[in-house]
């Protein structure tokens, strides 16, 4: 990498807290003409990862007064001379007592150009599961390093998550570049190791930029005192970097959330299926095929809170009308067309990270949250541990604990038409849930689809196959 802003070829890949979704729902009704950006920062303990988020809705004007006063106060009750803008992030009170960032917080702002919602992460090994909640929707990740210490492992843990979800951008922000003298030959030597590292994972583009997140440099406005690095700032690089709407391009998927039959005069007859769509857009007119019945129909409307449209694109909430009588109940998939339809199967793969205290076994029940599907299912075999910092296979293990990366082999009471994980979340992602107290044990993307699986057959994600180049 050089002194400016370095770029390398790009590759197609990064499942949802419904926070976020809720986020993007209401900023595309405030902004609908300015793209959205999901965002993720992570990066390791005190790398300074609230301080640049809190510098970058400070200097792109998206704090409220009263949130500007108070985070005031509190600095002044510590005895700071300056405002703590971590504290416009940090918002849970054990989280502000120890100076760690412990859940995600999901923020959002814009600007003139675009609008984002960013997930700030926690830095801690025992919150890696945090981390990646927080990326699993992310179009793109921030991950700090201390110019002082440069790539540690926690660095290469979060590139890793990254590389696991198929983010499609990665920005290395070298933070705390002034306590290095501005050294352009640390930055350099830092930028040139995650380099190395990064495309090893198979990770397709990567921009570094030098930062200083307390003082501002670099951050929202180009830094004079960093007169040897040529490229943007961090928001002119979230303002521009390309943004592809793989999902609204694909096959249509629309998880049914909710049969609406109001059975009213002025409605008599009326039967809507509401829900977002997954993946694809989908026409009035347009063929689809109800699973796991397999029946097919047209879509004789699509309504909206504002009045009937004639299309709907890939995260918009819908009702859909269908020209024909079909039984259709919450769980269900609409699917567009007739051919390559996920085929409902009762045995998968998926990759899994533990989200529990409490251990997950080979044989364990389970409930499977799939889109808006819950069925019952068995963890039917504990295949191999992934290891989180290289994504390379370990012995299969007797039992998942917290944090665990892991490929397993899960067995349904139902058929389930899955399929596998695609980046954002937008189709593939799987919840466990343990029945007897809702407790959520692991989260997860589906690998293959096998009624009978050999370990024979096995593969690593399809993102990152044994070279480390994307397949």
């Amino acid at each position: 990498m050089s002194s400016s802003t370095s770029t390398r070829t790009e590759h197609q890949a990064a499942v949802s807290p419904t926070e976020a979704h809720d986020l993007a729902h209401a900023f595309h009704e405030r902004a609908p003409e300015r793209k959205l950006l999901r965002f993720a920062t992570a990066g390791s303990v005190d790398d300074g990862k609230s301080t640049l988020v809190g510098r970058l809705l400070h200097d792109s004007k998206s704090v409220l007064s009263d949130q500007l006063d108070a985070v005031e106060r509190t600095s002044t009750a510590r005895g700071l001379d300056t405002p703590d803008l971590s504290l416009l992030v940090d918002g849970l009170r054990a989280e502000r007592e120890q100076g760690i960032t412990i859940d995600v917080a999901y923020r959002y702002f814009a600007t003139q150009l675009r609008t984002f919602i960013l997930a700030d992460t926690p830095g801690h090994v025992q919150y890696t599961r945090n981390t990646i909640t927080g990326a699993s929707t992310a179009d793109l990740v921030v991950i700090l390093v201390d110019a002082r210490t440069g790539v540690v492992d926690q660095t290469r843990r979060h590139a890793a998550v990254a590389a696991l979800l198929g983010v499609p951008h990665l920005l290395l922000a070298i933070n705390k570049i002034d306590l290095v003298d501005f050294d352009e030959a640390v930055f350099d030597r830092i930028a040139a190791e995650f380099d190395e590292y990064s495309r090893e994972l198979g990770i397709g583009e990567v921009t570094a930029i030098p930062i200083s997140a307390l003082h501002g440099d670099n951050v929202v406005t180009r830094s004079e005192r960093i007169d040897w690095y040529s490229g943007p700032s961090i928001l002119e690089h979230l303002e521009t970097v390309e943004l592809t709407d793989d999902a609204a391009e694909g096959p249509v998927r629309f998880p049914v959330q909710l049969v609406i039959r109001p059975r009213s005069d002025a409605f008599p007859d009326y039967r809507g299926y509401a829900g977002r769509v997954a993946a694809g857009t989908v026409r009035v007119g347009e063929t689809v095929t109800v699973l796991p019945s397999g029946r097919t129909s047209s879509i004789s409307g699509i309504d909206t809170p504002d009045g009937p449209v004639d299309e709907a694109r890939a995260g918009e909430s819908v009702t859909l009308l269908l020209a024909d009588d079909v039984d259709l109940s919450r769980g269900d998939l609409i699917v567009g067309g007739q051919g390559d339809l996920p085929e409902p199967v009762t045995e998968f793969t998926a990759t899994v990270a533990q989200l529990a205290d409490r251990p997950l076994r080979s044989g364990q029940r389970a409930l499977l949250r799939y889109g808006t599907r819950e069925v019952r299912v068995i963890v039917a075999s504990l295949d191999h541990l992934i290891d989180i910092d290289t994504l390379a296979s370990l012995p299969a293990p007797s039992t998942l604990s917290l944090n665990d990366l892991a490929q397993v082999t899960l067995r349904t009471v139902d058929a389930v038409p899955v399929e596998p994980f695609r980046p954002r979340g937008a189709v593939g992602a799987l919840l466990l849930v343990d029945p007897a107290d809702g407790t959520s044990l692991a989260a997860g993307m589906v690998g293959n689809r096998r009624e009978s699986l050999h370990a024979s057959e096995v593969r690593r994600p399809a993102a990152l196959q044994k070279d480390g180049r994307p397949a």
